[in-house]
């Protein structure tokens, strides 16, 4: 399972209706939008099947996460004996409680990626999607009818799920745009780390 958490969705309702696309005229967004707080969703992506199971929440702390941990517990069989967590380094990953819950649930282990790999993380590829599917225009009316639409989208993908089949080529494609990078004039050290998250993306894929 590659978990991960897509952090800090605002609903940003427009001052003025969005018009949608007709023969002629583009998509119409008004510029304008009131702050309606925001939303943290919370998935995990299943390698083998693409199945994605996920729930937003308010805040994003270690109790969110463990709670995702918990329902990914009641919906995987028993007869599973080792669940693999592919996960970034981000502190409500490896906090106490996040410890203890997965010291008592010991058929959880856990795989943290290196910094500035989260291209290594597939469910990053399937926030990817999910951003241009629905989120594209951000204009709902509330956090509630955002949280709504996300799930629904959950739902959807489910129905229809697949893996993402990374190969050789794939990772070749990769290795190739990181050679290339390495070719290009030395940047600045404090921009180092944009570097290499810029070349090795998802649209590698």
């Amino acid at each position: 399972m590659c978990v991960d958490e897509k952090t800090n969705l605002q609903p940003r309702p427009r001052l003025a209706p969005t018009k949608p696309t007709r023969p002629g005229l583009p998509t119409r967004v008004e510029h304008e939008y009131k702050r309606a707080g925001a939303l943290h969703l919370f998935a995990a992506f299943d390698t083998r099947t693409g199945k994605v199971s996920a729930r937003t929440a308010r805040r994003k702390r270690q109790a969110e996460f463990i709670t995702l941990l918990a329902e990914l517990d009641r919906e995987i069989e028993a007869s599973v004996r080792r669940i693999f967590l592919v996960l970034d380094n981000a502190s409500i990953h490896r906090g106490k409680q996040v410890q203890a819950w997965l010291a008592a649930h010991p058929r959880f282990v856990c795989h943290f990626l290196p910094t500035h790999c989260s291209w290594m993380n597939q469910v990053e590829q399937w926030f990817s999607i999910l951003q241009r599917k629905r989120l594209r225009i951000s204009d709902f009316a509330s956090v509630d009818h955002l949280a709504e639409r996300l799930m629904a989208y959950v739902s959807e993908w489910n129905a229809q799920a697949h893996p993402f089949n990374w190969s050789t080529k794939s990772a070749a494609k990769v290795m190739a745009k990181c050679e290339a990078q390495a070719t290009c004039p030395r940047v600045p050290e404090r921009y180092a780390r944009y570097t290499l998250s810029s070349v090795c993306d998802l649209s590698c894929f």
